[in-house]
C-alpha cells in the first residue's frame, strides 16, 4: 500500500508544484489548504503570534489524525510558526525550507534572496540563520521583498503574479551584481524557472531542492519500515 503524505499549503497554487515534485515517488498525497492563516498574520493586528502558532498546531494535529504517514509543510510561514517541542504527534514532519537552507548554505558567492510575502521574511531568515549556525556556515545574503505582488497570488491572479515576478527577476539579472539569486517561496518557482530557461542563469528555488531531497531520502514510518520508495 502506498504511504500517505499529508501536505499543508497556504494556497491552492502550491498543490501542482508538490504533485510534480512527487511524480516519481510511490506515495499518495493528501492536500490540506488554508490561505486564511497567512492572510490574518499579514493583515490582522488583533491576530497575535501565539494565535498563529496555536492555529498551526491545530492544523497539524488534525492532519495527523487523518492517518498520514508523514506531513509536508510547503509554506515557509507555517514552518516558521511551528513550535515542534509543543506538538504531541509522532508523525514525521518534512519542512520544505530545510533542503533549501542546505542549498543556500553551500553557495560560495554572495546571494540575493527574494520574497513576495513580507510576513514570511522574519521567520524564514531566523530559521535560516539558526540552520546556518548549526552547520558552521555564514552565508552572505541580501534579502529583498518584491513590493505589491503577494496580494496577486492571494487573489487568484496567478498569471499576473507570474508576469510581475518574471519582470522583476529580469531586472535583477540586468543589474549584473554577480550575486547568486534564489526565490524563497514556492509560489515564486514558476516565474523563476521561466526566467532561468530564458537566460541560462540558475535561480535557486525550494521546489528544486525538495525534489532532490525526496529522491535521495528513504522516508520511514515510526516502526522503521520505509514509507516512500522511488
Amino acid at each position: 500500500m502506498k504511504p500517505r503524505i499529508g501536505c499543508l499549503h497556504a494556497h491552492y497554487s502550491n498543490i501542482s508544484y508538490i504533485e510534480k515534485t512527487f511524480s516519481t515517488v510511490e506515495a499518495e498525497l493528501l492536500h490540506f489548504v488554508d490561505p486564511a492563516l497567512v492572510y490574518r498574520v499579514s493583515s490582522d493586528e488583533s491576530f497575535s503570534l501565539s494565535d498563529a502558532e496555536r492555529k498551526v498546531k491545530e492544523q497539524l494535529v488534525w492532519m495527523a489524525q487523518a492517518n498520514v504517514d508523514a506531513i509536508l509543510i510547503t509554506c515557509t510561514n507555517y514552518v516558521a510558526l511551528l513550535q515542534e517541542d509543543q506538538l504531541a504527534i509522532t508523525v514525521p514532519i518534512i519542512k520544505i525550507d530545510e533542503p533549501f537552507f542546505n542549498f543556500v548554505c553551500h553557495q560560495d558567492e554572495e546571494q540575493l534572496l527574494l520574497f513576495t510575502n513580507p510576513a514570511t521574511v522574519e521567520g524564514t531568515m531566523k530559521r535560516l540563520n539558526e540552520y546556518a549556525t548549526a552547520m558552521g556556515k555564514q552565508p552572505t545574503i541580501e534579502v529583498r521583498v518584491i513590493p505589491d505582488t503577494f496580494e496577486l497570488i492571494m487573489q487568484g491572479q496567478n498569471e499576473q503574479y507570474k508576469h510581475v515576478l518574471s519582470e522583476y527577476l529580469r531586472e535583477v539579472l540586468a543589474e549584473g551584481n554577480g550575486k547568486a539569486i534564489s526565490v524563497a517561496q514556492l509560489s515564486m518557482v514558476e516565474a523563476a524557472k521561466l526566467v532561468q530557461e530564458e537566460t541560462g542563469v540558475r535561480i535557486g528555488n525550494p521546489m528544486e531542492t525538495l525534489a532532490t531531497y525526496v529522491k535521495c531520502t528513504p522516508f520511514k514510518r515510526q516502526n522503521n519500515d520505509t514509507i516512500i520508495t522511488h
